[in-house]
């Protein structure tokens, strides 16, 4: 299987498992940020798809050339989810979570704390084989567990992170249904 690490078209590690951003933040604090190019190349995304997230507001504007590590996690928390769901439901999700994409008051939990355990949970779910529901929820709740001072409404938390996780896995259950499909129409020409 060619694992990669969610949001990216970077292979994973097992640096990955616990602090998924990690394996990235070195690259940013050596450069100050990424380009739109390099952003490119990371998540796999066009440049016009990620300007158009900013212009949206789904994404904060850039200060300069170059992504911060805030906008980073963002657009790869929207990449993450995008095969499964529709654009303007994931910015809806981010806004239950986390409110106004300018304004870090109203957020239940910081972006990268958000993608480190979301990751976290999938790479679990992914390494023991389960996705139903039960155990998606057991493992949220026993990730969250741990933060219950950090977040500031842990049950709101919760619901999101469990429809994000489920989300992801729709997706990679769409390609793969769609590679299945490729071929299947490839034997028949």
């Amino acid at each position: 299987m060619n694992r990669l690490i969610p949001g990216t078209t970077m292979k994973f590690s097992e640096q990955a498992r616990e602090s998924a951003f990690s394996v990235i933040s070195p690259v940013l604090e050596a450069t100050g940020g990424l380009t739109l190019s390099q952003l490119s190349k990371l998540t796999g995304l066009e440049g016009t798809t990620i300007q158009n997230w900013i212009k949206r507001g789904w994404v904060s504007a850039t200060k300069g050339k170059k992504y911060s590590e805030k906008q980073i996690i963002r657009i790869l928390l929207i990449n993450m989810l995008r095969k499964a769901m529709k654009l303007e439901d994931i910015a809806n999700l981010m806004r239950y979570i986390n409110g106004d994409v300018e304004d870090t008051s109203d957020d239940i939990i910081e972006d990268i704390l958000l993608y480190n355990i979301l990751c976290r949970i999938i790479f679990t779910a992914e390494d023991e084989g389960a996705f139903d529901t039960e155990h998606i929820k057991t493992l949220v709740s026993r990730e969250l567990a741990d933060y219950s001072k950090e977040v500031k409404e842990l049950d709101k938390l919760r619901k999101a992170m469990y429809v994000m996780v489920m989300g992801y896995r729709s997706g990679c259950l769409r390609t793969e249904m769609e590679k299945g499909l490729e071929v299947i129409l490839e034997g028949m020409k």
